[in-house]
């Protein structure tokens, strides 16, 4: 085999990698999104408040951070929220250019209602994986996450 084979080939196998990566991304979000069609809740809003439930109050910056989501999308999806009255955005005590978002007590008894149904979706869907799979498939998630964070 030549190198441009050899390139070619490894190529082929990295993208094929990627697309099935990708794929069960695109199967684990549309999993999760159908458990939450009952609540009529985005994964990206019900990330927010699960954020919030488990997290506490925090700035737009912390949970965009928290929930990978964009500075934009995420002022879209806290207003959609607020709209709900699920959260509520305040001023910071110590800093009143920052604002914080918190649950609201309706946001609160949502989430203790939808969580439990959320977290056992997910334990069927990666129920397919054994223990050592799942175990595995983390570790192989983090080093690629920890890898994208120092490359353009």
């Amino acid at each position: 085999m030549t190198r441009t084979q050899s390139n070619q080939a490894q190529q082929r196998m990295v993208l094929g990698t990627y697309v099935k990566l990708m794929r069960a991304a695109n199967s684990a979000r549309n999993y999760a999104s159908r458990s939450l069609s009952s609540a009529h809740l985005t994964p990206t809003q019900f990330a927010v408040l699960e954020a919030l439930y488990h997290l506490g109050p925090m700035s737009l910056s912390d949970i965009a951070r928290k929930v990978l989501t964009t500075g934009g999308n995420l002022t879209m999806v806290v207003g959609n929220l607020e709209k709900l009255g699920l959260a509520r955005r305040q001023s910071c005590p110590e800093d009143r250019r920052v604002l914080i978002v918190a649950l609201t007590a309706k946001g609160k008894t949502l989430l203790r209602d939808i969580f439990p149904r959320h977290a056992a979706a997910i334990v069927g869907f990666l129920g397919v994986l054994s223990t050592e799979e799942q175990e595995r498939l983390g570790d192989l998630c983090r080093k690629l996450g920890k890898q994208a964070r120092f490359s353009v």
